[in-house]
């Protein structure tokens, strides 16, 4: 399997859109592949603000009686009626088209949500990163995906929640230069994935380090690092 293959069936399970069979190799797969399990959280993570948008919307109390008056009432010729038991009564023409008319609206409403929802996932994507980074911990467990791009615009997806003392706050961190100092992206305040923007840096490259720190509350005293490590991990460049 490709990765390009790869990327398409993991946004397919997100979407539950997968084939159960290759859903299960695949979350098998994850489960001794930290990297692997990391890029599935992420699918998963990306298309989570679906659902929080996906407001219920139910139909108007007066559709139905909009709709019935424009049905075509026309009788619908029985294919059989000699053979139709005399104890069931048939549907009078007008019920036979007005639960033909129904179903049709009701699959039109359904294609309508549909594109809906593949509007507003076209809405989510974003550019392709130039570097992706899998941040893990001192036990080798994947605790945060990064993505840059060309622009210096880094996403920060936490894949677990982290236990974060009152007193301080996770430091986002990255070295554009191997032999340069850490530059801070910014402060994941709120315990929360975010996205960050910083101009004047470099284009990420591969093996470029980024890690999360914890350092006290409004970031580094010294604006470089200084608390315990949560992850870390160099990025590579993603297939094509």
């Amino acid at each position: 399997m490709t990765d390009r293959s790869l990327e398409t069936l993991m946004d397919e399970i997100a979407l539950g859109l997968a084939d159960e069979a290759e859903m299960a190799d695949l979350e098998a797969r994850a489960l001794d592949d930290p990297a692997l399990a990391a890029r599935l959280d992420f699918a998963r993570a990306r298309f989570a603000p679906l659902d929080e948008t996906a407001d219920p919307l139910p139909l108007p109390a007066d559709f139905w009686s909009r709709v019935e008056p424009a049905l075509d009432t026309a009788p619908a010729k029985a294919d059989d009626e000699s053979s139709a038991p005399s104890n069931v009564v048939p549907l009078a023409p007008a019920q036979t088209a007005l639960g033909r008319w129904r179903a049709t609206a009701l699959g039109s409403i359904a294609a309508s949500l549909l594109l809906a929802v593949l509007v507003g996932w076209m809405s989510l994507m974003q550019p392709d990163p130039v570097v992706i980074a899998v941040l893990v911990n001192d036990s080798g467990e994947a605790i945060a995906l990064v993505e840059s791009g060309a622009d210096n615009t880094t996403r920060v997806t936490l894949l677990e929640a982290p236990n974060v003392p009152d007193d301080q706050v996770m430091q986002v961190w990255t070295k554009p230069e191997d032999d340069g100092l850490p530059v801070s992206l910014g402060l994941l305040s709120s315990g929360t994935s975010m996205t960050f923007t910083i101009e004047g840096l470099p284009t990420p490259h591969p093996q470029q380090l980024y890690e999360i720190t914890f350092e006290p509350a409004g970031g580094s005293p010294t604006n470089l690092p200084t608390g315990p490590i949560l992850g870390k991990g160099l990025a590579k460049e993603p297939v094509t």
